[in-house]
């Protein structure tokens, strides 16, 4: 079947284990206030492919994959097109190519229980620790995301967590604490990356014509004390 692709970047080292081909999906049904692609986020746009397209050209780069490598579909956010994800992981598992899904976990239905069938690895965003920022920064409740782990869980799917941390909103000790309680809850979860809040995405939303709400925010710098606290943490509570 046909869907519809943002952008692809052949040789990916940020987008799951290993080096990775990534596709980055067109659509987003959330709007978070510092998404870094905000081009993906309409549902009409991109380019059309075939499951058979992006599989073709992720097999071109097989070779470098490696022993952890493989392909990522990302976003916008593909589950919006489980369908057509799930044909492309398929093709990709019987061609001996690692699949990984990078997903905010805002929608579950039968498509997507079948597109995680297929993932070898699940990148998840927890955006936030709390529903009332999840609301009012993402556009949905912190109850998608988690019902979403739970099912992960269910399906023993090996899971990193994410987490985009931006000064002033979660950038403190009770977000960690929470963070870690999750971790807790949830053994399918093998790690949890924080990354810094970077604005470099404004000039996307200047060509785009509409406004950064999180323009406001100062950058986050160096984040690493941070981690290594809730690594810290993590370590505690599950030994």
């Amino acid at each position: 079947m046909d869907g519809f692709v943002s952008s692809i970047q052949s040789m990916g080292t940020l987008d799951g284990p290993g080096v990775r081909f990534v596709a980055f999906l067109q659509g987003c049904p959330l709007r978070c206030g510092y998404c870094h692609n905000p081009e993906t986020q309409a549902v009409k746009g991109g380019t059309k492919y075939s499951a058979d397209e992006i599989v073709n050209k992720t097999i071109r780069f097989k070779e470098y994959f490696g022993a952890e490598g493989g392909i990522t579909l990302s976003g916008g956010e593909p589950l919006l097109q489980a369908e057509f994800a799930a044909e492309i992981f398929a093709k990709c598992k019987q061609n001996g190519i690692n699949t990984c899904l990078d997903t905010s976990g805002c929608i579950i239905n039968e498509n997507v229980e079948k597109l995680i069938d297929l993932s070898d690895y699940i990148m998840l965003d927890i955006k936030f620790t709390n529903d009332s920022d999840y609301l009012k920064y993402i556009g949905c409740s912190i109850d998608k995301p988690l019902e979403f782990l739970e099912m992960l869980n269910r399906k023993n799917k090996k899971v990193r967590i994410r987490q985009v941390i931006v000064p002033t909103l979660n950038d403190n000790n009770e977000n960690l604490k929470k963070l870690c309680e999750i971790v807790k809850n949830n053994p399918c979860i093998e790690s949890v990356e924080l990354l810094p809040f970077k604005k470099i995405c404004k000039t996307k939303y200047d060509a785009l014509n509409i406004p950064f709400l999180f323009d406001i925010y100062e950058s986050a710098g160096d984040i690493s004390h941070l981690q290594q606290k809730l690594n810290n943490m993590i370590k505690k509570e599950t030994t």
